[in-house]
């Protein structure tokens, strides 16, 4: 098998959102998975940082390929914190994982904190 050099494909995230948000329904369905498209941005920034494959970073891992293309998709798979490390040990870097206080909700609010509605 002939080795390959690793390139990125460039993406503008933001204008890709600034369009997509155009779209009827989509700001809504896009806020309401904010959190894992987050994560998702962040575990390809540290594979591209790392200048990784997908397959490089499952043999570090001791899995599949497939298993970290999922891993890397925003979908209903939640990943475990034990394999959030194990991918971050891989690309190099540690997970921080925080619990932050939210807001009180206030009298006539709906209970939801500002994230949950941006």
């Amino acid at each position: 098998m002939a080795e390959h050099e690793y390139r990125p494909v460039a993406h503008d995230h933001d204008e890709f959102l600034a369009r997509a948000m155009k779209r009827k329904g989509f700001a809504a369905a896009y806020a309401e998975n904010a959190d894992e498209y987050e994560l998702v941005r962040e575990l390809l920034a540290a594979r591209a940082k790392a200048g990784l494959t997908q397959e490089q970073v499952a043999e570090c891992m001791g899995t599949t390929k497939s298993a970290v293309s999922r891993l890397e998709a925003a979908g209903k798979h939640s990943p475990s914190v034990s394999t959030l490390k194990k991918y971050a040990r891989a690309v190099g870097c540690e997970v921080e994982i925080r619990l932050v206080t939210a807001p009180r909700p206030t009298a006539g609010s709906t209970g939801r904190s500002v994230r949950d509605s941006i």
